[in-house]
């Protein structure tokens, strides 16, 4: 029995001609003609096409005349090496059977060139698309380098509850999870809803972060990560905001601030450099149709250390540039995009900024001896800005709690998380990096709504 194969594996030269062979896959271009037919087919597992040619002498030629483009088929024949320009091999075939037809008048994936914004308009289609193959493809494969950079320096894999009690950010653009009736919510006698009477009795959101659990297996088990969806409730439709992303988030007992660092930049390159080798023909097309320096930015990111700065360092720099900014900079303010870039082109690539004023970061970060600044750690890249935000964290249980007290969050809420801290506290570190972020920088593209499969924005949840 003949074994169905991938057109990838073809391709490679893991099949060697003469050699009988099924391949199973969608039709992207089919030429037509007297006496013999082209197919382009593609099954996915390359952005590659595979030739089939068709002889008029075959059974194969007159059921073409109901293939057209979207069509999926079986083929069955012989690799060849191949007569014309472009690959090695392709397929004499002498058998073909229609799965699915398409009905070349409504299939809205012609031989045409489409915007990214129609294709977010049939999400359903557009991974059939050179585009998104290719995308999703990479998608994968950073995915599973993640696991593997995290699994070969001894991490453990943990996974952060979904439905959460606690705002980790403090930022409350949460979307709330409840089974009460909308229409008629129980209350209690001030007029407030009373939660008591949820399915978790007490009121719950999706998670913006996984990283306060992180540090609970952290403080336990050494060094843990999270991979997994986080979401926020902001009302933004900028190319670099989604409603639902992907976070993957470390967390490491005995890190400071300097270690945080380094396995940041360490994580960064790995992946960078795992999509350079094991994504090279999706890497090649996205550099060729979207983005011609592409390729070069990923490797300069792999060759070049980190340039590393103190937020007050990188102040003093932006302030003699004042004039040029929409924003104007000080001391305390919170950079924005604009400013990001600035660092970044001003070095030559990534920039690690650490030391941040404190009002403007997160209550769990570790507060340094001045009083007025935190030991927070920001990622900044080309053209992307933030990629990935981190701190040590705040150890100590008196401190901790102060930041608490004077950011407004309920201690009730994060007793638990106050918990650590006295009970075999110890220093501790980790980072988030925003896995969409890192798509839109491995791949070119410049909205992340096109580095994910099913975009969730507002007044957008299709598909």
């Amino acid at each position: 029995m003949i074994e169905h194969t991938s057109i990838k594996s073809l391709l490679k030269g893991e099949v060697a001609p003469p050699r009988n062979i099924i391949v199973k896959g969608w039709v992207r271009t089919i030429r037509t003609s007297k006496n013999v037919n082209f197919i382009a087919l593609n099954d996915g597992s390359t952005i590659l096409n595979i030739q089939l040619v068709i002889d008029s002498n075959t059974p194969a030629f007159e059921i073409c005349q109901n293939i057209s483009t979207g069509a999926c088929i079986r083929a069955e024949g012989t690799l060849v090496a191949s007569q014309g320009k472009g690959q090695s091999v392709e397929i004499q075939c002498n058998s073909v059977v229609i799965y699915g037809t398409a009905d070349p008048e409504k299939y809205p994936l012609q031989k045409k060139g489409h915007t990214l914004e129609f294709l977010r308009e049939i999400a359903h289609l557009r991974p059939r698309t050179n585009t998104f193959g290719a995308v999703l493809r990479m998608r994968h494969q950073m995915a599973f380098a993640i696991h593997q950079f995290f699994n070969d320096k001894g991490f453990f894999y943990m996974h952060a509850p979904i439905v959460t009690g606690s705002d980790a950010e403090g930022a409350g653009e949460m979307f709330k999870v409840t089974t009460l009736p909308l229409e008629n919510p129980p209350r209690n006698t001030d007029g407030s809803i009373n939660y008591m009477e949820d399915f978790f009795g007490k009121a719950t959101n999706l998670t913006v972060s996984g990283q306060l659990e992180a540090e609970l297996g952290a403080l336990a088990l050494g060094n843990v990560y999270t991979f997994g969806p986080t979401f926020r409730a902001e009302n933004s439709n900028t190319p670099r905001h989604l409603a639902e992303f992907w976070m993957i988030e470390p967390e490491m007992a005995f890190y400071d601030i300097h270690d945080n660092m380094d396995l940041a930049e360490e994580m960064l390159k790995y992946l960078i450099n795992y999509a350079l080798q094991n994504s090279k023909d999706d890497l090649e097309f996205l550099n060729q149709m979207y983005d011609k320096e592409l390729i070069t930015r990923l490797q300069s990111v792999v060759d070049k250390p980190f340039i590393r700065l103190t937020y007050t360092e990188a102040v003093e720099i932006l302030i003699g540039f004042n004039a040029q900014f929409e924003f104007k900079v000080e001391w305390g303010t919170d950079l924005q995009k604009e400013h990001e870039n600035f660092l970044v082109s001003h070095h030559g690539g990534p920039v690690i900024l650490t030391d941040y004023p404190k009002h403007i970061k997160a209550f769990y970060m570790k507060q340094n001896e001045d009083g007025k600044t935190v030991r927070a750690m920001d990622i900044l890249f080309p053209w992307i800005g933030e990629i990935i935000g981190g701190s040590q964290r705040e150890e100590n249980y008196d401190k901790l709690l102060s930041r608490v007290t004077e950011m407004g969050i309920d201690e009730d809420e994060i007793w638990w998380y106050l918990d650590t801290r006295r009970f075999g506290t110890c220093p501790h570190a980790g980072f988030g990096l925003g896995f969409e972020r890192l798509m839109l920088f491995v791949t070119g593209m410049t909205n992340i709504r096109d580095v994910i499969p099913f975009p969730r924005t507002p007044k957008n949840a299709e598909f």
